[in-house]
């Protein structure tokens, strides 16, 4: 009997916002897997946004949580690089992350942020790569079904807590898919999408020119972590069904697996939420094509997928999926 060799698997994880950086701290424990960033750059809020507006930068806030996911001590570097700055004598630095800070200079010294990123991630000794979903300046915009339209991932967010459902989401301009973006995704053997905000962490890093085409060219699975809420009034109704459909047509190719939570937090965690229009996010009608894993991932009182829960549910996935695979190939 021939033995079984085990090797490393190139997985890719796309999105931004706090969903990434849990399931990259996850995946990032399992040896057999090499974890990869593709982060959404349209950030427009809080000190990303500011940054972007005063030093001209790009936001560094979702790829800074990324890159300290995959850091060698997490928790040392969270302390340290995600403390806010007090009020300076310099007041324009104060209120912003040191993290971002630092990614920010680090990207005006060498006027490459791709440059910048892989500084960062040598810095915190990252077990992976982090890649920008594209180094162009662009803003993610939405057409609401009552006509309306906005632009800003803070705007966007708006209109659906206060009861416009999208129908449609752009970037504006349209950005492109860097080059050595582009081959990191040609190396990779599955892409997981989510979770995170659906319309402003999730859609946007697929809509960049290249990105779409650069997936398809993934030959295993696409998964596709579906969010535990809706996101405000805007998203009454909406499914993981809804997820998979948006995700298939922005990418031009199914979703192969979409994980989706089955568990029930206390009455209270439940009410906090809805005080918030943000519900339980349903299955809905799931296409038959697309294989459906259910899970107890939800297990606390805030909402957030359970780091340990959610990698070995990957993991089973991937290794099943990539498996059967091999099997499929050796039978032809």
């Amino acid at each position: 009997m021939r033995p079984m060799r085990l090797r490393e698997i190139e997985v890719g994880c796309i999105g931004g916002g706090t969903g990434l950086p849990s399931l990259l701290g996850g995946l990032k424990t399992n040896p057999w897997l090499q974890v990869n960033a593709v982060v959404t750059m349209f950030d427009s809020g809080g000190s990303s946004g500011m940054l972007r507006d005063q030093l001209g930068v790009l936001p560094p806030g979702d790829i800074l949580k990324c890159a300290l996911a995959l850091a060698r001590n997490e928790a040392e570097a969270r302390r340290v690089l995600l403390s806010r700055l007090p009020t300076l004598e310099h007041a324009r630095l104060a209120g912003h992350t040191g993290g971002n800070l630092l990614l920010s200079m680090m990207e005006r010294h060498s006027g490459d942020f791709l440059a910048a990123v892989d500084g960062l991630r040598a810095l915190l000794g990252c077990r992976g790569r982090v890649w920008p979903a594209s180094v162009e300046h662009s803003s993610i915009c939405a057409e609401f079904t009552d006509g309306s339209r906005t632009s800003g991932e803070v705007e966007v967010d708006a209109g659906q807590r206060e009861g416009r459902a999208v129908r449609r989401v752009w970037l504006e301009p349209l950005p492109c898919l860097h080059g050595k973006v582009a081959d990191a995704i040609g190396q990779f053997e599955t892409a997981i999408i989510g979770p995170g905000s659906f319309f402003t962490s999730l859609m946007p890093p697929l809509l960049v020119s290249g990105m779409a085409e650069a997936l398809r060219q993934v030959e295993g699975p696409i998964i596709l972590v579906a969010n535990l809420l809706t996101e405000g009034l805007g998203m009454t109704g909406f499914t993981a069904a809804d997820e998979v459909r948006w995700i298939g047509e922005a990418i031009g190719r199914p979703v192969d697996v979409v994980v989706v939570n089955t568990a029930t937090p206390s009455a209270e965690t439940l009410e906090r939420y809805a005080s918030e229009q943000k519900h339980p996010l349903e299955i809905g009608s799931v296409p038959s094509t697309c294989e459906v894993v259910e899970g107890a991932f939800w297990d606390g009182p805030i909402a957030r997928h359970s780091r340990r829960r959610l990698s070995y549910a990957i993991w089973s996935i991937i290794s099943r999926r990539l498996l059967d695979n091999v099997l499929s190939a050796k039978l032809k």
